[in-house]
């Protein structure tokens, strides 16, 4: 019913920038929050930053001040902005949609996209 497709992910060097994007699709009627999350190998997934349809936005910790979550409520797309990557950014990362309201049907869904590798590495 709703597919989310990450794309961006790519290998940089320690210091660089990349800029991931997430566009939803399908019978969406509204996208209450969509953030991006992450998974680096042997670790748990992790929130790195959300915002919600009017724009208020979360971010851990340790991104605060590098990445920037920005959002297209038209397009149902999010991206991420990413600066001054380090080598524990490496992780795939998922784009992730909360409170999905699908037209003529009731209730609200959460979604998640494939993922998309990002390798911080010189």
């Amino acid at each position: 019913q709703v597919q989310l497709v990450e794309s961006g992910g790519d290998l940089v060097q320690p210091g660089g920038s990349l800029r991931l994007s997430c566009a939803a699709s399908g019978r969406i009627f509204s996208i209450n929050a969509m953030g991006w999350y992450r998974q680096a190998p042997g670790k748990q997934r992790e929130l790195v930053a959300a915002i919600t349809s009017s724009g208020t936005t979360n971010y851990a910790d340790s991104v605060k001040g590098r990445f920037a979550i920005s959002r297209d409520n038209a397009k149902n797309a999010v991206y991420l902005q990413m600066n001054s990557l380090k080598p524990e950014d490496t992780a795939v990362y998922y784009c992730n949609a909360v409170g999905v309201v699908l037209t003529r049907t009731i209730g609200q869904y959460d979604y998640w996209g494939q993922g998309t590798q990002v390798t911080v590495s010189s």
